[in-house]
């Protein structure tokens, strides 16, 4: 059963920087809510509460339920900004979600088994997670907060493709439509030896030594006066 996530919001009239500023003084983070073929609409949310959501995997990647002013929007988190250096949330975007219409998402990755897995359990091998959040297409219903990987038959050599994902019933990735060189690695197994020799620097002894020619090693000549 999907778990709801929900967050409390307040529809607000102030815009601009000047009443962002304020908002922000107040303890609260200005937002937005837009597309579902309605008007956008602003809204303020209480940051301490807000933060504490942005804690969880899950506030980036699965459907919220916003209640703004009591009625519960369906929506998803497109974009935030947070503060340079400070503990703050400065901004939020929300996208409203159509129960019929598809949509895009990054949905995190869980990599699982690669302890047990042939690989895992082997001296001296690494093994490397290229992604770890992949782009999928599914209606709001499908949409999984994550997507377990089972490495549990990893060995060393072994590439995992994002083809060989399995994904949930109903659920896409938009990418590998358009291509083979759109199938990227997700998880690489390989030797430690193999890894420090195509990341080692070459010594002196490999770099050839610049010739010196006659012209170089002549003095210049002085000039007239």
């Amino acid at each position: 059963m999907a778990t709801n996530h929900n967050i409390t919001a307040t529809g607000r009239k102030d815009e601009g920087k000047g009443a962002s500023r304020r908002l922000r003084r107040s303890g609260h983070v200005p937002a937005i809510v837009y597309g579902g073929h309605q008007e956008p609409q602003s809204v303020q949310i209480e940051h301490n509460h807000l933060w504490i959501a942005s804690q969880n995997e899950w506030f980036y990647s699965a459907i919220l339920d916003l209640a703004v002013d009591g009625k519960v929007q369906k929506v998803l988190l497109r974009d935030m900004q947070r503060h340079p250096f400070k503990q703050q949330i400065l901004h939020l975007d929300f996208l409203r979600v159509s129960e019929n219409e598809a949509l895009r998402a990054k949905v995190p990755l869980h990599f699982v088994n690669q302890e047990t897995s042939p690989a895992g359990k082997s001296a001296g091998v690494v093994v490397t997670h290229e992604l770890n959040e992949v782009e999928v297409s599914c209606l709001p219903k499908d949409l999984p907060e994550f997507i377990e990987v089972d490495l549990s038959a990893l060995a060393v050599g072994d590439i995992v493709h994002l083809s060989q994902v399995k994904l949930p019933k109903g659920v896409t990735i938009p990418a590998l439509a358009h291509g083979k060189e759109h199938d990227l690695a997700i998880v690489i197994a390989k030797h430690a030896r193999v890894e420090a020799e195509e990341t080692a620097a070459p010594t002196s002894a490999e770099v050839p030594a610049a010739k010196v020619t006659k012209a170089d090693a002549a003095p210049a000549a002085p000039k007239k006066k």
